[in-house]
């Protein structure tokens, strides 16, 4: 399965600190094996899949043979349901 990240995932995730984005990057190549693993939750309101990594949540849709992460970002911040708002509007 190929995967695709938009610019927000790829900019969330160069910030991070080397550990955490390895951390990430490796829990995202396991979505691309097994997209829904037990640990992954519909999100209520959006067409979308989420998994929490640690303190971070990775935000992503299935499109055909691809997986598209749409965001990464902290769990207990709800800036990033106002971003996916925003992004899929």
């Amino acid at each position: 399965m190929l995967i695709e990240l938009s610019r927000r995932a790829i900019k969330f995730l160069k910030r991070l600190p080397a550990k955490q984005e390895s951390q990430l990057v490796r829990r995202i190549t396991e979505l691309a094996q097994n997209p829904t693993a037990p640990d992954v939750r519909k999100m209520s309101g959006f067409d979308c899949l989420r998994v929490d990594s640690g303190e971070y949540r990775i935000i992503y849709t299935l499109r055909g043979d691809n997986l598209f992460v749409w965001l990464v970002g902290k769990r207990n911040d709800d800036d990033i349901y106002r971003k996916l708002r925003r992004m899929l509007k």
